[in-house]
């Protein structure tokens, strides 16, 4: 991980209001475009932003998850949104591939790590998954916003 990436992730782990205006930092910005700052109200936090947008519904077996995108930079290597799933485990045996910073709105996710360290994140918690992570995540269901860098490829 670069230096930068570095302080990205510690500045977005301090700050989850300041998340959306990092976004604006990591824009490729072209001369003479009008860039504005990207905001989820209160109600939309509270789950709103599910109506008031279309979100990616995908089906895996019995959980559906929701995926709201509110900011992706040009460069496709920095992300934000809100995400809601039900009941999932993940065995997750090859490298995350992604740094996420992750603010849990709702329920919450166990996280077992390949050396049998576990932590219990619960709603209020944040929590980062540094890309190289591998391990277990398992959840009954919850609704997060994330924040995805990836320096090295574009997101996909």
């Amino acid at each position: 991980m670069t230096i930068q990436s570095t302080t990205i992730l510690r500045a977005v782990c301090r700050s989850l209001p300041g998340l959306l205006a990092l976004a604006i930092l990591t824009t490729n910005v072209h001369a003479g475009e009008v860039i504005h700052p990207v905001k989820m109200s209160k109600a939309q936090i509270a789950g709103g932003i599910f109506e008031d947008y279309e979100p990616v519904v995908s089906t895996h077996g019995d959980n559906t998850t929701h995926d709201v995108e509110v900011f992706r930079s040009k460069n496709d290597l920095f992300d934000a949104g809100m995400y809601r799933s039900g009941k999932v485990r993940h065995d997750i045996a090859e490298p995350y591939g992604v740094d996420e910073y992750m603010h849990f709105l709702e329920g919450g996710v166990t996280l077992t790590s390949s050396d049998g360290t576990v932590i219990e994140i619960t709603a209020g918690d944040s929590v980062v998954i540094p890309k190289e992570w591998t391990g277990v995540w398992e959840t009954d269901g919850y609704m997060k916003i994330y924040v995805i860098y990836s320096p090295d490829a574009p997101i996909e």
